[in-house]
């Protein structure tokens, strides 16, 4: 588990890049220092929860981004793991597996991918979530850090402002990719 100034160090560095903002200008805008400003993006130094405040003020967020873990790990569904199969009596079968929250926009891609060099991408907005479904082939797929092995019929849900990557593993593979904004 990541510890909290190591997590403080990441957030807020990536809440200020998000909103295109100078270490100075944040310092300013909070009205702390430079140094603190940097020793805090750097993993160092104890911040105040006044100062995390400020910070959190400056920037936009809630205080709670600052410090919060990470509220959705990646989730998987394996194809095998889906009750009902179509058959004569019943040739259709639809399983929910992600409800819209409110609010939310969405983004839906169809993925066509051959092996070779893969589909690294940067974080995206904060409070983007990926959906995948694999439709054939193989991929790996999800946190650039610990991507899943999917197979056709798999779902897989991941932080999509976090590094993710896609690399199909066979020739052919295709998927459904939906890009969901809280």
């Amino acid at each position: 588990m990541e510890d909290l100034r190591t997590r403080i160090a990441r957030t807020l560095r990536r809440e200020r890049e998000t909103a295109g903002m100078s270490v100075s200008e944040l310092a300013r805008r909070a009205g702390i220092s430079k140094a603190t400003v940097s020793q805090l993006e750097g993993g160092s130094g104890n911040p105040s929860v006044e100062t995390l405040w400020a910070l959190g003020d400056a920037l936009g967020v809630p205080f709670a981004v600052l410090v919060d873990q990470r509220a959705a790990p990646p989730h998987l569904v394996r194809a095998s793991g889906i009750p009902g199969v179509p058959s004569e009596s019943a040739p259709y079968v639809a399983t929910l597996l992600a409800a819209s929250p409110p609010h939310a926009r969405r983004d839906i891609y169809l993925i066509q991918a051959e092996p070779g060099r893969p589909r690294d991408s940067e974080p995206h907005l904060r409070g983007t979530t990926e959906h995948v479904v694999l439709i054939s082939g193989e991929a790996l797929v999800g946190p650039a850090d610990a991507p899943v092995r999917l197979t056709p019929g798999d779902y897989l849900s991941y932080p999509g402002d976090e590094a993710h990557v896609f690399e199909a593993a066979l020739p052919g593979t295709s998927a459904v990719l939906v890009s969901e904004l809280r």
